[in-house]
């Protein structure tokens, strides 16, 4: 997906004051509530990086501990909001967990970030991350009497597990309840905790997803437009980011150690992947609608440089 120049009248109606939600939060905590696989991982070792550089961070590390939840009880909302709202400015939280209403608790908002991925991509790399040696071998530590799945289940293959109508492939829109739990809903990371989240492909759920970006969220980046993201997370949310890109750009030799990138990943075929698409018709609507408005807030920042170039 590459970026579209708007024509001239559009472009000047871009403001990067206007798209930057940043201003609207009422402390300076910066809320990743990480959506599952989409390279949230990678974005962790950035703020590691950037927290030895910029004296004024702390990433607050209390959250990759907790368990993700699809839902939660308005106790543990509060208690979740709590724990944010109480952290000192300057704090980074990093969790995986929906979207909560601070507003609901009478608290103060803070600066919300997350990131986007391809929706059948997604679902692929959980497929083949679910199966990993590291993800099973931390799940056994916790739970040493966990009954061992048999060898055919790691050695599934995503071509065969979708051709065969094995339930676990099949991605049934509107069904809440997974035969196997896959974090398909990428857009439930952004709908929140309410009933009406939890039917899969649902287009109410991707409006609520899309309202709360739209209304709550400073940046949603996307690795697949790495250099448009660091770009915007620095200009927008200055404090949290500040050189970043550089950061980003000085490891580039040095591959950022990513615990959950998936060594056994064998090729998907297209006409598998295009089977499965059909089934992420919202999905794939609330993915393209962040991914248009990462632009349209890069596009507002270099406004002044487009219409130099006359570029309309």
């Amino acid at each position: 997906m590459q970026i579209r120049i708007l024509p001239q009248l559009q472009l000047q109606r871009l403001s990067a004051e206007r798209l930057n939600n940043t201003r609207n939060a009422e402390i300076d905590v910066l809320f990743f509530n990480r959506a599952a696989k989409v390279g949230s991982e990678a974005l962790l070792e950035l703020f590691n990086a950037l927290e030895e550089y910029n004296d004024d961070l702390t990433l607050e590390r209390s959250g990759l501990h907790e368990n993700s939840q699809r839902q939660m009880t308005k106790p543990e909302r509060r208690e979740a909001a709590e724990l944010v709202a109480g952290l000192d400015d300057g704090s980074v939280y990093i969790r995986h967990i929906n979207w909560i209403d601070f507003d609901e608790f009478d608290l103060p908002q803070p600066i919300y970030i997350n990131m986007v991925r391809d929706p059948v991509e997604r679902v692929i790399s959980w497929f083949y991350y679910a199966r990993s040696s590291y993800k099973n071998a931390v799940e056994y530590r916790k739970a040493p009497n966990k009954k061992i799945r048999p060898e055919a289940w790691y050695k599934k293959n995503f071509n065969e597990c979708v051709r065969s109508g094995d339930p676990e492939c099949q991605y049934v829109p509107h069904t809440v309840k997974d035969v196997v739990p896959n974090f398909k809903r990428q857009s439930l990371f952004y709908c929140g905790h309410h009933d009406d989240c939890l039917p899969f492909n649902s287009p109410a759920a991707v409006q609520m997803a899309k309202e709360h970006v739209e209304r709550d969220y400073a940046v949603v980046g996307s690795w697949e437009d790495t250099n448009i993201t660091l770009t915007v997370f620095e200009r927008y949310i200055p404090r949290f980011f500040r050189g970043a890109k550089l950061m980003y750009e000085s490891r580039l030799h040095i591959p950022l150690f990513n615990r959950n990138r998936n060594n056994r990943k064998p090729q998907v075929d297209e006409e598998v992947k295009q089977m499965v698409r059909k089934n992420f018709t919202h999905e794939y609507e609330f993915y393209y609608f962040c991914r248009q408005r990462l632009y349209k807030q890069y596009l507002a920042l270099k406004r002044t440089q487009l219409e130099q170039l006359n570029l309309s």
